[in-house]
């Protein structure tokens, strides 16, 4: 998956008010651009731009925040929700079978973004490349990200 390696090596985008780049979507009216998926009040849904695997999201606050003591109880409720309505959407359309679902809290624990926190939605499929040990090896995608966000939001659309 050569598109990583831009990530991997590449700083990490923040704006000049040190807004990280999923504050800087949050706060974007550009979804189809930015890949978001669906909003809710406190939280969207996003397809990862260098994803592990096809169908790779992230489920994001608004809020930057580090870590999860800093969420409200309202942000968190709605995240577990969206994770919740994401993985059935993801299941719908790419029908993997199986999933990764977890977040990486500091540097040491492989956050990629440390000032804020996000879910991973990983979609697997047997054969495919498990990222969790080894994250050198990542998988090839069948389609454009483009395509999957908006097979994604249209199923989005229908579950509840």
């Amino acid at each position: 998956s050569p598109w990583r390696i831009r990530y991997i090596l590449g700083p990490k985008q923040t704006d000049a008010d040190g807004r990280s780049i999923f504050a800087a979507i949050g706060q974007s009216s550009d979804d189809v651009a930015n890949y978001v998926l669906c909003r809710g009040r406190s939280s969207y849904a996003v397809l990862n731009s260098y994803p592990y695997s096809a169908g790779h999201t992230l489920i994001c606050p608004y809020r930057q925040v580090a870590d999860l003591p800093d969420l409200t109880d309202a942000e968190t409720l709605e995240m577990q929700i969206l994770l919740r309505r994401v993985q059935a959407a993801i299941r719908q359309v790419m029908r993997p079978e199986g999933f990764n679902i977890g977040l990486n809290l500091g540097k040491v624990a492989g956050a990629g973004i440390v000032e804020h926190l996000h879910w991973h939605i990983v979609p697997r499929w047997t054969g495919d490349t498990n990222f969790m040990p080894v994250t050198g090896s990542t998988a090839v995608l069948p389609e454009a990200l483009e395509e999957t966000a908006a097979k994604l939001r249209a199923a989005l659309a229908e579950i509840p």
